[in-house]
């Protein structure tokens, strides 16, 4: 096999690109900004001057510079380009149009996927790390959530640990405790709505607690990591072989 070089491509085998925000928060195993959490390459991309603070409140004026760090990971070669944040949701139909590699920047992506498959009598509980800036009708719209998909939002706002950490970027993150803020808000969301058929753990940095709240819930559990962890099979798909 003769392999041929990309003009202007300095490294390869990095099928996911991932868009960064511009943040100050330690990305934990487990987390979609650690690359150990995958078990394929990588590529990150921060996206400059994109803040916590900017992404809650959905300014749209960042999505030059954010098309162009997308531009640049496809300029590296990668084959769909993911984000870390799911209030990236507002710029989802854009960079589609723009890019002609897929683009799946919020991991809510999944919602009617998760809904088709536990049926419409079932609500998709999701917990995300602003419910009040999340449960706003576009945005939803925009990852393909409508008023016949059952939701709830459960937002990690409130919770002192996680605030510190996430939102607020003290620099220091506390995993044992944050895990605790998760799964109680998790427990709260099925005693008080009987009919969570799945959850989504909408914020980027929630997959390390997606197994504590599964066994707290005994429900299925989605997040980022199940979304990529999915599109990575579809753009590198493997030859099978056994015994017949």
């Amino acid at each position: 096999m003769l392999y041929k070089a990309n003009k202007g491509q300095v490294s390869y085998g990095e099928a996911i690109g991932i868009l960064m925000l511009d943040t100050y928060t330690p990305f934990i195993p487990g987390d979609v900004g650690n690359a150990s959490t995958y078990d394929f390459p990588v590529r990150f991309e921060t996206v400059e001057d994109l803040t916590v603070k900017r992404i809650f409140s959905k300014d749209k004026s960042a999505y030059n510079k954010l098309k162009e760090a997308a531009e640049n990971l496809a300029s590296q070669g990668v084959k769909a380009i993911t984000g870390d944040c799911g209030f990236m949701a507002i710029y989802q139909q854009q960079l589609v149009k723009d890019l002609n590699i897929p683009v799946f920047l919020s991991s809510m992506l999944q919602v009617p996927f998760i809904s088709n498959i536990i049926g419409k009598d079932k609500t998709v509980g999701i917990i995300s790390a602003n419910s009040k800036s999340l449960d706003d009708k576009k945005l939803l719209k925009e990852v393909g959530i409508n008023n016949k998909i059952p939701i709830t939002i459960k937002g990690l706002e409130d919770k002192k640990d996680f605030n510190k950490s996430i939102i607020e970027e003290v620099g220091v993150l506390d995993p044992e405790k944050i895990e605790k803020e998760v799964v109680m808000t998790a427990n709260d969301m099925v005693e008080q709505e009987n009919d969570i058929g799945a959850i989504l753990l909408e914020c980027s940095v929630l997959p390390p607690y997606s197994k504590a709240v599964q066994q707290a819930t005994n429900l299925p559990v989605f997040d980022y990591i199940t979304m990529i962890n999915y599109v990575y099979s579809s753009v590198v798909q493997k030859k099978y072989s056994g015994i017949y």
